[in-house]
């Protein structure tokens, strides 16, 4: 199973879209900002999940995370930001 995911930075009010096989562990190196000269490890403040969708295969998933960096796809991305 693999996921295509949003983090948010409250803080920064910055997006990060990406797609991982195992979320939970990818979740928890976002949060420890152990990706060094990562995007997310630039900015300080906590990352927060707001979106997840799974996928059977990558390629479907690959094919979603394109649209969701899309300028439609970061338009409903904000849209779920509270």
């Amino acid at each position: 199973m693999y996921s295509v995911y949003s983090i948010f930075n409250r803080k920064h009010n910055k997006i990060y879209i990406g797609q991982s096989e195992d979320l939970e562990t990818r979740l928890r190196l976002h949060k420890a900002k152990l990706f060094k000269n990562s995007y997310t490890s630039r900015f300080d403040g906590e990352w927060e999940l707001i979106h997840r969708e799974n996928f059977e295969w990558r390629r479907e998933a690959l094919i979603r995370e394109k649209q969701l960096k899309s300028y439609r796809g970061r338009e409903f991305i904000r849209s779920l930001i509270n």
